[in-house]
């Protein structure tokens, strides 16, 4: 199947043990075949070594951007060397399918961030609460996401500081 958007996932890693390994490549692998996707892995040396032979279907990178904030320094590894101008900056415990990825990709194209709301599937009982909570949280001014979608031109120069801990609140404020 051709990839529809020009969208581009970014996916900053950092893996001590491989325990979700298989399930991670099933879902990068169907990835593949959306958009284009780029796993920018800070993982000790034999883990990333591990993801490089499992992932020959996507971009696999090392961490490039200085900075405190692992996440922070893969998404801004990911933006500096995207393919495109419309990026999903995305958590490794997220899964999306074909069609919320084409939204995200409409949506920027008129505007330049987008937060999706996390919705938990299966729902125990900490994601009934996390779900409440977040509800809440959007209801009243906002709650942040793991996952984004920006536009690449939307970013000034420097504007997303790397040695920050809510990195997705840095960049929406980029």
């Amino acid at each position: 199947m051709p990839r529809p958007e020009a969208l581009e996932y970014v996916l900053p890693l950092r893996w001590e043990n491989d325990e979700g390994l298989d399930e991670l490549t099933a879902y990068l692998r169907r990835l593949s075949e959306w958009v284009e996707v780029t796993v920018v892995d800070g993982s000790p040396a034999p883990g990333f070594d591990a993801h490089r032979r499992a992932w020959p279907f996507v971009r696999h990178v090392p961490p490039a951007v200085p900075g405190a904030n692992g996440k922070a320094r893969g998404a801004m590894t990911g933006i500096g060397i995207s393919r495109h101008e419309r990026i999903v900056i995305a958590d490794d415990d997220v899964r999306y399918e074909r069609a919320e990825l084409l939204r995200i990709g409409e949506l920027l194209h008129v505007t330049d961030f987008v937060r999706p709301q996390n919705v938990f599937h299966p729902l125990p009982w900490h994601a009934r609460w996390d779900t409440g909570r977040s509800l809440l949280n959007r209801a009243l001014g906002g709650d942040f996401s793991g996952t984004v979608g920006v536009r690449r031109s939307a970013l000034r120069a420097g504007a997303y500081d790397t040695d920050v801990l809510f990195e997705n609140l840095e960049l929406e404020r980029a």
